[in-house]
């Protein structure tokens, strides 16, 4: 395999778009390849990027929608002109491979690598492919996968990898969490969290049963950017958060139930993690249905609970919590027969395969 020179990553417009970058990129920075990252202006791209001290480019994309809006005839424009900034920039810095984790930021450098002849590897999270993937895939050389089953009308190779996780992750350290939070160690530790952008619903059922959940255990709340609630600040056993960021690891480890969304990242890593869970996935009035494609996923497997968030309140919450944490062994026992591990080095793989020879 060409170990390739420089790399270009993109992804972008959500945080999952972007955190499976985050273990790439350390991989091939440490192996000595020159890296640089293409993102938007507008989403959470240059934030999660800049600690790692990597060259980050900003470019103009319009939003790709599934339903009519005006602003989809509008964003043409600056499709257009995302695509003309990323030929510039392609040519610019002259990528051995461009990897793509998809959203409506990397759509640009897609095309433009391809007009440059540079070989892309896009990478696929979700059951279903998304529609920045699926519109890519004329331009990608090939398309990684987190499950095995996905599929894309294409001739393109598919290759199943797993998802890349961050390394903090399986070094989690559940003592470590209980000495920084002041976690008491005799009590079950629930921990909720929404995604990158929060989830209103969800914080609002959680709030409904606190009461009830915090005479179970402790809660950990990771709410959202501007999603705290100060009339709850000073509960006893309740923690809420906007982000958690270098800790996250550590709580996961500490955490005997996890309530979350059914992102894809998020499911590949509580199995990865053998972290018995309840998903509430977004509805389909608020998602493509995605999410729901994956909790059936997960539940046909027997990984995962699920309640709908048309049907969650807070007496179905807490009862879930309660009924995961009795059944936590024979849970335990069905993630680690899943298999799952972290996809770095499978992708990695893949991307050198792909890479020019400069």
């Amino acid at each position: 395999m060409t170990r390739p020179r420089r790399v270009l990553f993109t992804g972008g417009g959500s945080a999952g778009h972007v955190v499976p970058n985050l273990p790439l990129i350390a991989h091939f920075a440490a192996s000595g390849s020159a890296i640089s990252y293409v993102g938007s202006k507008e989403g959470p791209e240059a934030g999660l990027i800049a600690p790692l001290g990597v060259p980050f480019y900003a470019i103009r994309s319009g939003k790709l929608r599934r339903y009519w809006s005006w602003r989809n005839v509008t964003d043409l424009w600056w499709i257009a002109v995302g695509i003309v900034q990323a030929l510039l920039l392609v040519r610019r810095l002259r990528p051995s491979v461009v990897f793509s984790k998809g959203g409506y930021a990397a759509f640009p450098i897609v095309v433009a690598a391809w007009v440059w002849r540079v070989p892309v590897v896009a990478h696929e999270s979700d059951l279903t492919p998304g529609l920045a993937n699926r519109l890519s895939l004329p331009f990608v050389a090939a398309v990684c996968t987190t499950f095995a089953v996905t599929e894309f009308p294409s001739r393109r190779p598919i290759v199943h990898t797993g998802t890349p996780l961050r390394p903090e992750l399986m070094r989690g350290d559940a003592r470590r969490a209980r000495d920084r939070f002041e976690l008491p160690a005799d009590r079950p530790l629930v921990v909720v969290f929404g995604g990158s952008l929060g989830a209103d619903a969800l914080n609002k059922v959680v709030r409904d049963a606190l009461d009830a959940l915090l005479a179970f255990g402790t809660v950990v709340h990771v709410c959202g950017p501007g999603r705290t609630d100060a009339t709850f600040n000073g509960r006893r056993g309740y923690l809420q958060f906007e982000f958690v960021g270098a800790d996250w690891g550590d709580l996961l480890a500490a955490a005997d139930v996890v309530v979350a969304r059914a992102g894809a990242n998020s499911l590949y890593e509580l199995v990865a993690l053998r972290k018995p869970h309840l998903l509430v996935p977004l509805p389909r009035s608020a998602s493509r249905g995605d999410q729901i494609a994956n909790a059936a996923y997960a539940v046909k497997h027997g990984w995962s609970r699920v309640i709908a968030e048309e049907e969650l309140d807070a007496a179905r919450l807490d009862a879930a919590v309660r009924a995961i944490y009795a059944e936590r062994e024979r849970i335990v026992a069905a993630l680690a027969g899943a298999g799952l591990g972290d996809g770095t080095r499978a992708v990695a793989d893949v991307i050198e395969r792909y890479a020019s020879a400069d």
